[in-house]
C-alpha cells in the first residue's frame, strides 16, 4: 500500500508564511513527480505547484513569488513554503504523487488526505 501524509496546515494571518510537507510511503518502486493541489467548497481542485523527478517546477500563477515547491528525494518527501499569504490562498491543500508501486507496470496518481489552511485575522 502507498500513503500520503501531509501536515503543517493552520491558521494564519495575512501576510504570513507555512510550511507544509507530505511524505510518501509504502512499497514505492519510483516517484515521476509531486505536487500541491488545493481546494475550497464548490470549487474544483486546482493545482498550486508541481515538481519532477528532473526538479523542474510549475506553478499556478497566483503563487508565483509566493510559494516555493521542494522536495526530499531520499526522504519521498515534498514541501510547500507558502509566504506573504492572502485570504484566498485559503483552501484543503492537498498532496498528489505520480508513482509507480514494485508491485506494478505503470505509475498512477495518488492523493494524501488534505490539510486545511486558513488565511484570516
Amino acid at each position: 500500500q502507498v500513503q500520503l501524509v501531509e501536515s503543517g496546515g493552520g491558521l494564519v494571518q495575512p501576510g504570513g508564511s507555512l510550511r507544509l510537507s507530505c511524505t510518501a510511503s509504502g512499497n514505492i518502486f519510483r516517484i515521476s513527480a509531486m505536487g500541491w493541489y488545493r481546494q475550497t467548497p464548490g470549487k474544483e481542485r486546482e493545482l498550486v505547484a508541481t515538481i519532477n523527478s528532473d526538479g523542474r517546477t510549475n506553478y499556478v500563477d497566483s503563487v508565483k513569488g509566493r510559494f516555493t515547491i521542494s522536495t526530499e528525494n531520499a526522504k519521498n518527501m515534498v514541501y510547500l513554503q507558502m509566504n506573504s499569504l492572502k485570504p484566498e490562498d485559503t483552501a484543503v491543500y492537498y498532496c498528489l504523487a505520480d508513482l509507480q508501486r514494485d508491485t506494478d507496470w505503470l505509475s498512477r496518481n495518488y492523493w494524501g488526505q488534505g490539510t486545511q489552511v486558513t488565511v484570516s485575522s
